[in-house]
């Protein structure tokens, strides 16, 4: 069925390198009308370079800020109950944010990264050894004695996390009301990293 409209198929391909006769000699080809022409380039001046603004100095926090990203960085600890190991990030996220805007935000949350892997990531670990050791000796059939010392030490080292929700729970409610919360031990080695 022919309707009288040439399709792409039916026209032949040019294979010749002289213009087309459509084409004047003296009109550019479409590839060379899309570059623009050399004299076409702006040469408008360039404007001098601005120097470059010293940044900015970040504000401090007010005192009811300083108190609830305190309070927020030792309730990270919660987040270890559903991921297991986000809370010390979180916690993380937030002391190098406000490092430099209040000294006190930069040392609870400092404090709750250092006790939350102490007590999540050091626990595991520990539990994990008792088990290796409990499992290797096991081969050695002496090692089946230690089961029962491999699952007490379980339950005592899996008290611990949860011994830490605790903690972290009350550091928090200090935080908030705006004391300054240590926790035992890590508390005052924090505190010599940051006047020392």
């Amino acid at each position: 069925m022919e309707t009288g409209v040439e399709t792409p198929q039916d026209t032949p391909l040019e294979t010749s390198s002289e213009p087309s006769p459509e084409v004047s000699p003296g009109t550019p080809s479409r590839t060379e009308a899309a570059t623009p022409p050399e004299a076409a380039v702006s040469t408008a001046p360039v404007p001098p370079a601005t120097p470059p603004t010293a940044p900015a100095v970040a504000q401090p926090l007010s005192t009811s800020d300083e108190r609830t990203w305190a309070m927020l960085a030792h309730l990270s600890v919660l987040l270890n109950l559903v991921t297991g190991i986000l809370g010390p990030v979180a916690a993380l996220i937030i002391y190098l944010v406000f490092k430099d805007r209040s000294r006190y935000v930069a040392y609870q949350s400092m404090q709750s990264v250092i006790f939350q892997l102490i007590c999540w990531v050091g626990g595991g670990v520990l539990i994990g050894v008792v088990w290796l050791i409990t499992g290797l000796t096991s081969l050695l059939l002496f090692g089946l004695l230690l089961i029962p010392f491999a699952i007490l030490a379980t339950i005592i080292l899996g008290i611990l996390p949860l011994a830490s929700l605790v903690y972290g729970v009350v550091a928090a409610i200090e935080c908030n009301q705006g004391r300054d919360f240590r926790y035992w031990l890590v508390g005052d080695w924090v505190r010599s990293i940051y006047e020392g």
